[in-house]
């Protein structure tokens, strides 16, 4: 069972992430597209790296804006290094 991070373990998490905030227990970050389309293949592809690290984020899309929420649900909902490391995958997703 995974553990949640220590507030100073997130603290160091969020240092390293690019635009990712802490709220109700989650990692959130709101991304921006050209339009419908690349949100949606944004969505596509961030699928494939989620299912690799078999961590599965809850996702929000209206027209060109995708909201994430990350959270682990076997350390009760709280944020895990899985988290971080898939929060790490999507900013390398986004990014290219």
């Amino acid at each position: 069972m995974a553990q949640p991070l220590s507030q100073q373990e997130l603290d160091e998490a969020l240092n390293e992430l690019d635009g990712w905030r802490v709220e109700d227990d989650k990692l959130k970050k709101d991304l921006t597209f050209e339009n419908f389309k690349e949100a949606v293949a944004f969505i596509v592809r961030l699928s494939y790296e989620a299912e690799n690290l078999v961590h599965h984020p809850e996702i929000f899309n209206v027209y060109n804006q995708v909201n994430i929420s990350l959270a682990t649900h076997d350390a009760g909902d709280k944020i895990t290094e899985k988290d971080v490391k898939l929060a790490k995958s999507i900013d390398s997703l986004y990014n290219n």
